[in-house]
């Protein structure tokens, strides 16, 4: 897994074309194997998924049995308004209509590295969900990693 790193600043175009920071490309590497985008489950944001990532994402959801009826409706929900995304010659990729109203992305954008995939945020709405992630950073930073423990990394 490649782990992306950095916030970025961006404008959008009339068109929904966005060119991406120069050290973002670097990272993703390979830009010839294309690109997943998709509606985030939990935020008003898009996700950008590397091919790679995506194929990995879609090998654990092809193992739910799709004769259970709350898995089926997860995959037609997780699954729905995908695109398959490439990046141009002069390093910029097209937001579809559809994904840009779902998102509400009008010029200011920030690309935020999500690990192992890019969210694609109105700047105003990632502003605003940043403030407003819980009361207490601390608070949540405890509970969601207070009780990860991993020498074998040198972590704790």
């Amino acid at each position: 897994m490649k782990t992306l790193i950095g916030t970025y600043e961006c404008k959008v175009d009339a068109k929904g074309r966005l060119l991406l920071p120069t050290s973002l490309k670097k990272q993703l590497g390979s830009l010839e194997e294309g690109f997943v985008l998709k509606r985030s489950v939990f935020q008003p944001c898009l996700e950008l998924f590397p091919m790679e990532e995506w194929n990995k994402m879609m090998l654990k959801i092809n193992k739910l049995n799709r004769f259970n009826k709350k898995n089926d409706d997860f995959i037609r929900r997780f699954t729905a308004g995908v695109k398959m995304i490439e990046i141009d010659a002069t390093g910029r990729l097209l937001i579809p209509k559809d994904l840009v109203v779902f998102g509400q992305i009008d010029k200011d954008i920030v690309l935020n590295s999500a690990i192992n995939i890019i969210e694609i945020w109105d700047k105003d709405k990632y502003e605003n969900a940043i403030e407003n992630a819980t009361d207490d950073f601390a608070d949540l930073a405890e509970e969601v990693m207070g009780n990860f423990n991993d020498d074998e990394n040198g972590i704790s």
